[in-house]
Protein backbone atom coordinates (compact mmCIF):
# COMPACT_ATOMS: atom_id res chain seq x y z
CA UNK A 1 0.00 0.00 0.00
CA UNK A 2 2.83 2.37 0.63
CA UNK A 3 4.21 1.80 -2.89
CA UNK A 4 1.53 2.57 -4.06
CA UNK A 5 0.99 5.55 -2.49
CA UNK A 6 4.24 6.63 -3.53
CA UNK A 7 3.89 5.81 -7.09
CA UNK A 8 0.34 8.12 -7.15
CA UNK A 9 2.85 10.79 -5.31
CA UNK A 10 5.29 10.13 -8.14
CA UNK A 11 3.20 10.58 -10.63
CA UNK A 12 1.23 13.15 -9.60
CA UNK A 13 4.55 15.46 -9.56
CA UNK A 14 5.46 14.09 -13.23
CA UNK A 15 2.48 15.56 -14.25
CA UNK A 16 2.92 18.83 -12.20
CA UNK A 17 6.31 19.30 -13.44
CA UNK A 18 5.33 19.18 -17.43
CA UNK A 19 2.44 21.40 -16.79
CA UNK A 20 5.55 23.78 -15.70
CA UNK A 21 7.64 22.87 -18.21
CA UNK A 22 4.88 23.14 -20.98
CA UNK A 23 4.19 26.74 -19.68
CA UNK A 24 7.39 27.95 -19.36
CA UNK A 25 8.09 26.32 -23.39
CA UNK A 26 5.03 28.30 -24.12
CA UNK A 27 6.31 32.00 -21.97
CA UNK A 28 10.00 31.53 -23.46
CA UNK A 29 8.78 31.44 -26.62
CA UNK A 30 6.25 34.14 -25.99
CA UNK A 31 9.09 36.44 -25.15
CA UNK A 32 11.34 35.21 -28.20
CA UNK A 33 8.68 36.53 -30.17
CA UNK A 34 8.71 39.76 -28.29
CA UNK A 35 12.39 40.04 -29.49
CA UNK A 36 11.72 38.92 -33.24
CA UNK A 37 13.43 35.83 -32.50
CA UNK A 38 10.79 33.76 -34.27
CA UNK A 39 12.81 30.68 -35.38
CA UNK A 40 13.61 30.17 -31.51
CA UNK A 41 10.00 31.04 -30.73
CA UNK A 42 8.74 28.20 -33.17
CA UNK A 43 11.09 25.61 -31.74
CA UNK A 44 10.00 26.27 -28.00
CA UNK A 45 6.51 26.56 -29.02
CA UNK A 46 7.34 22.85 -29.97
CA UNK A 47 8.76 21.96 -27.63
CA UNK A 48 5.47 23.04 -25.34
CA UNK A 49 3.31 21.38 -27.70
CA UNK A 50 5.28 17.82 -27.36
CA UNK A 51 4.77 18.08 -23.72
CA UNK A 52 0.74 18.50 -24.00
CA UNK A 53 -0.55 18.59 -27.57
CA UNK A 54 -3.74 20.08 -26.09
CA UNK A 55 -2.34 23.47 -24.77
CA UNK A 56 -4.27 25.52 -26.81
CA UNK A 57 -2.35 28.55 -26.21
CA UNK A 58 1.22 27.16 -27.53
CA UNK A 59 -0.89 26.43 -31.02
CA UNK A 60 -2.21 30.19 -30.99
CA UNK A 61 1.07 31.47 -30.22
CA UNK A 62 2.56 28.86 -33.14
CA UNK A 63 0.11 30.49 -35.27
CA UNK A 64 0.49 34.15 -34.77
CA UNK A 65 4.50 33.18 -35.16
CA UNK A 66 4.04 31.50 -38.29
CA UNK A 67 1.84 34.40 -39.92
CA UNK A 68 4.43 36.74 -39.02
CA UNK A 69 6.62 34.68 -40.73
CA UNK A 70 4.45 34.73 -43.79
CA UNK A 71 3.77 30.88 -43.55
CA UNK A 72 -0.41 31.46 -44.11
CA UNK A 73 -0.99 28.40 -45.15
CA UNK A 74 1.42 26.58 -42.06
CA UNK A 75 -1.03 29.02 -39.84
CA UNK A 76 -3.78 27.88 -40.83
CA UNK A 77 -3.58 24.27 -39.95
CA UNK A 78 -1.88 25.24 -37.06
CA UNK A 79 -5.42 27.49 -36.03
CA UNK A 80 -7.52 25.05 -37.23
CA UNK A 81 -5.91 22.06 -34.54
CA UNK A 82 -6.45 24.36 -32.33
CA UNK A 83 -9.66 24.75 -32.83
CA UNK A 84 -9.97 20.54 -32.93
CA UNK A 85 -9.11 21.18 -29.27
CA UNK A 86 -11.51 23.89 -28.53
CA UNK A 87 -13.57 25.00 -31.25
CA UNK A 88 -15.19 28.14 -29.50
CA UNK A 89 -11.74 29.66 -29.14
CA UNK A 90 -11.55 32.92 -30.78
CA UNK A 91 -8.36 33.82 -31.06
CA UNK A 92 -8.14 30.86 -33.33
CA UNK A 93 -10.75 32.21 -35.77
CA UNK A 94 -8.96 35.54 -35.57
CA UNK A 95 -5.84 34.53 -36.25
CA UNK A 96 -7.20 32.27 -39.44
CA UNK A 97 -9.18 35.42 -41.03
CA UNK A 98 -5.73 37.29 -40.51
CA UNK A 99 -4.28 34.29 -42.68
CA UNK A 100 -7.31 34.17 -45.13
CA UNK A 101 -6.37 38.02 -45.86
CA UNK A 102 -3.51 37.79 -46.36
CA UNK A 103 -3.63 35.18 -48.66
CA UNK A 104 -6.22 37.10 -50.38
CA UNK A 105 -8.80 35.01 -49.70
CA UNK A 106 -11.82 37.65 -48.89
CA UNK A 107 -14.52 35.14 -48.91
CA UNK A 108 -13.12 32.98 -46.12
CA UNK A 109 -11.78 35.67 -44.15
CA UNK A 110 -15.02 37.26 -43.68
CA UNK A 111 -16.77 33.51 -42.44
CA UNK A 112 -14.20 33.34 -39.90
CA UNK A 113 -14.16 36.91 -39.06
CA UNK A 114 -18.32 36.37 -38.28
CA UNK A 115 -17.23 33.31 -35.74
CA UNK A 116 -14.60 35.18 -34.43
CA UNK A 117 -17.00 38.11 -33.86
CA UNK A 118 -19.85 35.74 -32.59
CA UNK A 119 -17.23 34.40 -29.83
CA UNK A 120 -15.80 37.82 -29.07
CA UNK A 121 -18.18 40.61 -29.65
CA UNK A 122 -15.69 43.45 -29.22
CA UNK A 123 -15.65 46.83 -31.41
CA UNK A 124 -12.66 45.73 -33.51
CA UNK A 125 -13.94 42.15 -34.96
CA UNK A 126 -17.04 44.33 -35.77
CA UNK A 127 -14.52 46.64 -37.57
CA UNK A 128 -12.78 44.37 -39.07
CA UNK A 129 -15.85 42.50 -40.88
CA UNK A 130 -16.67 45.44 -42.03
CA UNK A 131 -13.87 46.59 -43.83
CA UNK A 132 -13.78 42.83 -45.18
CA UNK A 133 -17.00 43.37 -46.59
CA UNK A 134 -16.22 46.97 -48.05
CA UNK A 135 -13.11 45.19 -49.77
CA UNK A 136 -15.52 43.05 -51.59
CA UNK A 137 -17.96 46.38 -52.36
CA UNK A 138 -20.74 44.85 -49.94
CA UNK A 139 -21.05 47.99 -48.71
CA UNK A 140 -24.85 47.69 -47.12
CA UNK A 141 -23.70 44.55 -45.24
CA UNK A 142 -20.27 46.47 -43.80
CA UNK A 143 -22.49 49.21 -42.81
CA UNK A 144 -24.49 46.95 -40.83
CA UNK A 145 -21.43 45.65 -39.38
CA UNK A 146 -20.12 48.93 -38.39
CA UNK A 147 -23.29 49.88 -36.34
CA UNK A 148 -22.73 46.74 -34.56
CA UNK A 149 -19.37 48.43 -34.11
CA UNK A 150 -21.31 51.24 -32.66
CA UNK A 151 -23.39 49.21 -30.22
CA UNK A 152 -20.43 48.44 -28.56
CA UNK A 153 -18.98 51.38 -28.41
CA UNK A 154 -21.29 54.54 -29.44
CA UNK A 155 -18.16 57.16 -29.59
CA UNK A 156 -15.64 54.73 -31.80
CA UNK A 157 -14.33 57.05 -34.37
CA UNK A 158 -13.03 54.48 -36.93
CA UNK A 159 -16.71 53.11 -37.21
CA UNK A 160 -18.42 55.84 -37.27
CA UNK A 161 -15.73 57.55 -40.10
CA UNK A 162 -16.39 53.92 -42.13
CA UNK A 163 -19.61 53.61 -41.80
CA UNK A 164 -19.62 57.58 -43.43
CA UNK A 165 -17.93 56.21 -46.11
CA UNK A 166 -20.20 53.21 -46.87
CA UNK A 167 -22.92 55.79 -46.72
CA UNK A 168 -21.22 57.62 -49.65
CA UNK A 169 -20.83 55.18 -51.60
CA UNK A 170 -24.57 53.90 -51.50
CA UNK A 171 -24.94 57.81 -52.21
CA UNK A 172 -26.99 58.71 -48.88
CA UNK A 173 -24.77 61.70 -48.73
CA UNK A 174 -26.72 63.60 -46.17
CA UNK A 175 -26.27 60.61 -42.94
CA UNK A 176 -22.88 60.18 -44.24
CA UNK A 177 -22.14 64.24 -43.30
CA UNK A 178 -23.55 63.26 -39.97
CA UNK A 179 -21.41 60.34 -39.15
CA UNK A 180 -17.94 62.41 -39.94
CA UNK A 181 -19.63 65.55 -37.52
CA UNK A 182 -20.00 62.93 -34.87
CA UNK A 183 -16.41 61.52 -35.52
CA UNK A 184 -14.94 64.79 -35.10
CA UNK A 185 -16.96 65.75 -31.81
CA UNK A 186 -15.10 62.89 -31.03
CA UNK A 187 -11.93 63.84 -32.42
CA UNK A 188 -11.69 67.14 -33.64
CA UNK A 189 -8.08 66.19 -34.80
CA UNK A 190 -9.74 63.13 -37.37
CA UNK A 191 -8.08 64.65 -40.80
CA UNK A 192 -9.58 62.23 -43.20
CA UNK A 193 -13.15 62.97 -41.51
CA UNK A 194 -12.36 66.77 -42.40
CA UNK A 195 -11.36 65.29 -46.41
CA UNK A 196 -14.72 63.32 -46.43
CA UNK A 197 -16.93 66.27 -45.80
CA UNK A 198 -15.25 68.67 -48.08
CA UNK A 199 -15.90 65.60 -50.59
CA UNK A 200 -19.15 66.18 -49.99
CA UNK A 201 -19.84 69.54 -49.83
CA UNK A 202 -17.67 69.69 -53.13
CA UNK A 203 -19.97 67.26 -55.12
CA UNK A 204 -23.04 69.33 -53.81
CA UNK A 205 -20.92 72.00 -55.76
CA UNK A 206 -20.55 74.30 -52.30
CA UNK A 207 -16.70 74.36 -53.44
CA UNK A 208 -15.82 76.97 -50.75
CA UNK A 209 -17.54 75.41 -47.71
CA UNK A 210 -15.29 71.98 -49.36
CA UNK A 211 -12.25 74.11 -49.22
CA UNK A 212 -12.15 75.43 -45.64
CA UNK A 213 -12.72 71.79 -45.00
CA UNK A 214 -9.76 70.37 -46.79
CA UNK A 215 -7.76 73.39 -45.21
CA UNK A 216 -9.16 71.76 -41.70
CA UNK A 217 -7.29 68.66 -42.28
CA UNK A 218 -4.31 70.41 -43.80
CA UNK A 219 -3.99 72.69 -40.60
CA UNK A 220 -3.86 69.06 -38.90
CA UNK A 221 -1.16 67.59 -41.20
CA UNK A 222 0.32 69.87 -43.85
CA UNK A 223 1.74 67.12 -45.86
CA UNK A 224 -1.43 65.21 -45.75
CA UNK A 225 -1.54 64.06 -49.63
CA UNK A 226 -5.01 63.52 -50.20
CA UNK A 227 -6.10 66.74 -48.87
CA UNK A 228 -3.82 68.56 -51.09
CA UNK A 229 -5.11 67.15 -53.82
CA UNK A 230 -8.81 67.73 -53.30
CA UNK A 231 -7.72 71.10 -52.23
CA UNK A 232 -6.02 71.72 -55.26
CA UNK A 233 -9.41 70.74 -57.44
CA UNK A 234 -11.51 72.46 -55.55
CA UNK A 235 -9.06 75.40 -56.27
CA UNK A 236 -9.46 74.70 -59.86
CA UNK A 237 -13.43 74.82 -59.57
CA UNK A 238 -12.97 78.13 -57.97
CA UNK A 239 -11.11 79.28 -60.81
CA UNK A 240 -7.85 79.68 -58.97
CA UNK A 241 -5.46 78.17 -61.13
CA UNK A 242 -2.20 79.88 -59.67
CA UNK A 243 -3.28 78.55 -56.15
CA UNK A 244 -3.79 75.57 -57.46
CA UNK A 245 -0.66 75.16 -59.57
CA UNK A 246 1.41 76.60 -56.43
CA UNK A 247 -0.55 72.63 -54.13
CA UNK A 248 0.40 70.80 -57.35
CA UNK A 249 4.24 71.73 -57.18
CA UNK A 250 4.52 70.08 -53.88
CA UNK A 251 2.44 66.83 -54.95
Amino acid sequence: MKIFGILVCVFLLTAICMAEETEYFDWKGSKLVASKNYTDALANFEKALSQDPRYIDAWIHKGDTQRVLKDYNGSLATYNAALQIDSKKAAAWSGITEAYTALKDLPNATIAAAKATELDNSKGNWLREGNLLQTQEMYQEAVTKYEGALTVDPLYKDALYKKGVMLMALSNYAEAAKQFDQALQIDPKFKQAYVAKGVILEANGKYVEAEQAYEKALEIDPAYGTALAYKMQVLLALKKPEEAMQIFVKI
